[in-house]
């Protein structure tokens, strides 16, 4: 090869690569402001047709915009179009980060080195998400990063009951055709914590029907059944012969309604799936397709547990992005974690962190296209 040729072929390689991973675009605005005048900034992440927006009130996912089989874009997840329809929906957690401790824990009460603890109760006789002021009702500090955005939080010692001063911050950021998030977490004394993102997905886009034709896969030979208060019983049981095994591609509605007792108490699927990987190693932990737009979402995770969870308390009653109606089944979650109530049951991975750990969990959503 001639020397100038040569030049000019080293001088491509070289260019090659950072052609391929160009940064996505990080813009931030202001989304509303807090009863108290706190101002709620949302950050909106671009890369090629992938667009997300992440506001600083609870850490959510506000829109998430993703294209089809033939490139039509699309928002895929359930929220409102303004900060006052978030503050005057308490219990739905659209697009949430959830703690301290996301799900439930029994009887709003846990021990840890030989102390009680007693939380705020909000969920029949237990605390859910964290209790009455969860991480989804606090405004996070926003800090622009490369390719997304990061969120810092610092939860006092004695916050809605637990023990310890947290400090918690997520990264959301775009990768192709995927959404990272990103959990790094420290505290000043022994406590427990379990982070999860409660996007509700539809992937024929938000407020297009219901999510019981979604085909979802979860690789999982085990769940966590549950009492008559949602509360894990313990037991680590098979899924095999119920309706909650899917390691066959199988849509949601197939199933939903058949005479089980854990769909009865649930209403639907909302259940704890024990993934059979190692923990803190990244494996897939579901995977969905809706076959009219030919939308895939795989999720990856180092968490040792996904709730799947069907949308069942969805009644009609919310009025979402450009009014639309959630009805029953308008969504789906998939809450990669740690499972509910761990600190009532030793035999579960445990949620304890102390002083000289640092919390580290990382989820990917996954987009693709099938035929």
């Amino acid at each position: 090869m001639h020397i100038k040729a040569l030049k000019w072929f080293c001088l491509w390689l070289t260019m090659v690569p950072l052609a391929s991973h160009l940064e996505a675009k990080v813009t931030k605005s202001v989304f509303g402001s807090m009863p108290d005048g706190t101002k709620v900034e949302i950050y909106t992440l671009e890369d090629g047709a992938l667009k997300a927006r992440i506001m600083t009130y609870g850490a959510r996912v506000v829109s998430l915009e993703v294209p089809d089989r033939t490139g039509k874009v699309a928002d895929i997840v359930l929220g409102y179009d303004s900060l006052d329809g978030y503050l005057s929906d308490p219990k739905s957690y659209f697009g949430a980060i959830v703690g301290r401790y996301g799900n439930r824990i029994a009887n709003a009460t846990f021990s840890l080195d030989g102390k009680r603890y007693h939380l705020p109760v909000n969920d029949g006789p237990n605390t859910l998400h964290g209790g009455l002021v969860g991480f989804d009702k606090l405004v996070w500090k926003g800090e622009e990063i490369p390719n997304g955005v990061q969120l810092t939080l610092v939860s006092k010692d004695g916050d809605q009951g637990f023990p310890g001063t947290l400090t918690a911050r997520v990264r959301y950021t775009l990768e192709p055709h995927a959404l990272r998030i990103e959990y790094i977490a420290t505290t000043d004394k022994d406590t427990v914590l379990n982070l999860t993102n409660h996007s509700y997905f539809n992937l024929a886009g938000e407020g297009h029907g219901t999510i019981l034709n979604h085909v979802v896969t979860i690789p999982a030979d085990r769940y966590t059944p549950v009492n008559a208060t949602l509360i894990p019983t313990g037991q680590l049981a098979p899924v095999a012969g119920t309706p909650l095994d899917f390691h066959q591609p199988t849509p949601i509605g197939a199933r939903i309604n058949d005479d089980n007792e854990q769909l009865r108490l649930a209403r639907g699927y909302d259940h704890n799936f024990v993934l059979n990987g190692k923990t803190s190693i990244m494996q897939v932990a579901a995977s969905v397709k809706e076959p009219t737009t030919g939308r895939v979402l795989t999720v990856e995770t180092t968490q040792p547990g996904v709730q799947f969870y069907s949308g069942n308390f969805l009644d009609g009653t919310l009025h979402g992005k450009k009014g639309h109606v959630y009805v029953q089944h308008a969504g789906l979650c998939l809450e990669t974690q740690h499972f509910p109530d761990s600190p009532n049951h030793p035999q579960f991975p445990t949620a304890e962190l102390k002083p000289n750990q640092t919390y580290h969990e990382v989820t990917v959503f996954k987009f693709s296209t099938a035929p």
